[in-house]
C-alpha cells in the first residue's frame, strides 16, 4: 500500500512540474510576442516621424523659396551671423546688427497678409485679332473679405511681357475697374494671365504671390490680302475640271483613236468605225475636282529675317483664306521642327488645318521658324507624297533661297500639276518670270501679291 502511494507521489510530481515547464513556455512566448510588436510600432512610429519632417523640410523650403527674395536671403544671414557672432564673442556691434536685421524681417511680415482677399475678374474683348492691332480689355478687383485689404499689386502676364497694375486700399465689398489695353502685337498665340496678386513690404524682403485661374488664349492671325479667284490658273469649278491627262474613260471628250487590245467595248466609237472600217474609241482627259497644296519653308536659313518670314506667312494664309472661301480641297504643309541628333534620317512635316477661315487662321498664328528642320526640298517631296491628286501647288520662301533650289522642289511634285513659286524679299521689286514650267512670283510687300497673281491670270 505504501508503495502505490510512493508511486502516485511521484507521478503527481512528474506532471505538476511538466506542467510549471509548459506554462513558463508560454510566458516566455507572450513576452517575446509582446516585445515584437513594440519594436514594429516603433519602427513604425519612427518611419511616419521622418516623412512627417522631410515633408514639413521641404513644405518649409518652398515657402521661403516662394516668398524669400534676395534681400531677405542676405538680411536673414546677417541676422544669424551677428547674433551668433555677437553672443560668441561679445561684441555688441554684431548684436545691435544682427537685432536689426531680425526686426526688418519681422516688420515685413504684416505686409504679406491678405492676398487672397481679393477676387479678380480678367475680360478680354477679343480673342482673335491681326498682327499689329491691339487688344483691349477690363481688371476688375473685388475685396469679398471682412477685413479693409491693404494696397497691393497685379501682375497679368501677357506672352513673354508683364503688366502691373496698382491696388488701391479696398474696404470690405468694394470693387475697381481698370481698363487693359495691349497694343502692337506681332503674330502668334499669346497667353492672356494668369493675373496674380502680389504682396511685397516696401524694401523687398519678403514676396508673396497668389495666381487665379482666369487665363485667355489670344490669337493674333497673320495679315491677309484679297486674291482673285481665277488667279494663278486655279481650276473655277467644284465638279472638277479636264488636265492634260489622258485617260479611257471620263466626261471631257477629247480625241478618238484606234481600238488596242483592252480597251472596253463601252467606248467604242461606231460612226467612225463605220466611216474607216476599224474600230475605233474615244479618248478623254482626265477630270479632277481643284485640289492645291501651299507650302511654306519654316527654316531659318531660307530667310533674310523674322520680318521676311512673317511676309511669307502672310502670303500664304492669302492664298490660303482665298481658296477655302472658294470651296477648294486644300493641303497646307509646312516644316516641324527635328532634333539635332536625327536630322537627315527623320522626316516631318505638320498640316494646318483648313476646315474654315477662323481655324485656318489660327493654325497660322502657331506657324513659327525652326533652326533644325527639313529644307524645302524635302518638304515638297512630303506633301506631294502625302497628295496625288494636286491641280496646283504653291511653294512660298524666302529671299534667300535661289531660284535653282525651287525648282529642284518643283521636281518633287507630278508632272501634271502646276507649280507656282513665290520669293518673298522686302529689298525686291515684284515681278514674275517663267522658269523651266513653273511661274516665279517675288514679293517685296504683302499687296504685291494680289497684282502678280492679277497680271498672271489675265495673261
Amino acid at each position: 500500500m505504501s508503495l502505490t502511494e510512493s508511486r502516485l507521489t511521484r507521478t503527481s510530481a512528474s506532471t505538476g512540474a511538466a506542467g510549471s515547464s509548459g506554462a513558463g513556455a508560454t510566458t516566455r512566448t507572450q513576452v517575446t510576442s509582446t516585445r515584437g510588436r513594440r519594436l514594429v510600432r516603433a519602427v513604425v512610429w519612427w518611419t511616419q516621424a521622418s516623412r512627417a519632417v522631410r515633408a514639413a523640410i521641404a513644405a518649409a523650403a518652398q515657402w521661403a523659396s516662394d516668398t524669400v527674395r534676395p534681400a531677405g536671403a542676405l538680411i536673414a544671414v546677417v541676422a544669424t551671423a551677428g547674433l551668433l557672432t555677437g553672443i560668441v564673442f561679445g561684441w555688441v556691434e554684431w548684436m545691435v546688427g544682427g537685432a536689426i536685421a531680425v526686426l526688418l524681417l519681422l516688420m515685413s511680415i504684416p505686409f504679406l497678409f491678405g492676398s487672397r482677399a481679393y477676387e479678380v475678374d480678367l475680360t478680354v474683348a477679343h480673342e482673335r485679332i491681326t498682327a499689329g492691332e491691339g487688344v483691349t480689355g477690363e481688371i476688375v478687383v473685388r475685396n469679398d473679405g471682412d477685413r479693409v485689404a491693404l494696397p497691393g499689386r497685379l501682375d497679368i502676364p501677357v506672352g513673354a511681357g508683364l503688366v502691373e497694375f496698382g491696388v488701391p486700399l479696398l474696404r470690405p465689398g468694394h470693387t475697381i475697374a481698370q481698363p487693359l489695353d495691349i497694343p502692337n502685337l506681332r503674330r502668334g498665340v499669346i497667353t492672356v494671365g494668369p493675373a496674380t496678386t502680389v504682396r511685397s513690404d516696401p524694401i523687398g524682403l519678403l514676396r508673396r504671390e497668389h495666381a487665379f485661374d482666369d487665363v485667355h488664349q489670344l490669337y493674333v492671325h497673320p495679315r491677309t490680302v484679297a486674291v482673285p479667284t481665277t488667279s494663278a490658273g486655279l481650276i473655277r469649278d467644284l465638279e472638277g475640271n479636264p488636265t492634260r491627262r489622258l485617260v479611257d474613260a471620263d466626261m471631257s471628250f477629247h480625241a478618238i483613236r484606234e481600238y488596242a487590245p483592252g480597251d472596253s467595248q463601252r467606248q467604242v466609237h461606231w460612226k467612225s468605225t463605220a466611216k474607216t472600217g476599224q474600230l475605233m474609241v474615244r479618248q478623254y482627259e482626265e477630270s479632277r475636282r481643284s485640289r492645291m497644296a501651299i507650302v511654306l519653308g519654316s527654316a531659318q536659313s531660307e530667310y533674310a529675317d523674322a520680318d521676311e518670314f512673317e511676309l511669307a506667312v502672310s502670303c500664304a494664309a492669302s492664298l490660303g483664306l482665298r481658296a477655302v472661301r472658294d470651296a477648294r480641297d486644300i493641303d497646307i504643309v509646312t516644316g516641324s521642327e527635328i532634333p539635332r541628333v536625327v536630322r537627315g534620317r527623320l522626316r516631318a512635316i505638320q498640316h494646318v488645318p483648313a476646315a474654315s477661315p477662323r481655324t485656318m487662321l489660327d493654325g497660322f498664328s502657331g506657324v513659327e521658324q525652326y533652326e533644325s528642320t527639313m529644307p524645302i526640298e524635302d518638304i515638297c517631296r512630303l506633301a506631294a507624297e502625302a497628295n496625288e491628286r494636286l491641280s496646283i501647288a504653291f511653294v512660298v520662301v524666302g529671299s534667300t533661297v535661289t531660284l535653282t533650289r525651287l525648282r529642284q522642289a518643283a521636281l518633287g511634285f507630278p508632272a501634271d500639276t502646276a507649280v507656282v513659286g513665290v520669293i518673298c524679299d522686302e529689298r525686291a521689286h515684284p515681278r514674275m518670270q517663267a522658269i523651266s514650267g513653273m511661274s516665279v512670283l517675288t514679293v517685296g510687300v504683302l499687296e504685291d501679291l494680289a497684282g502678280l497673281l492679277l497680271r498672271g491670270a489675265t495673261s
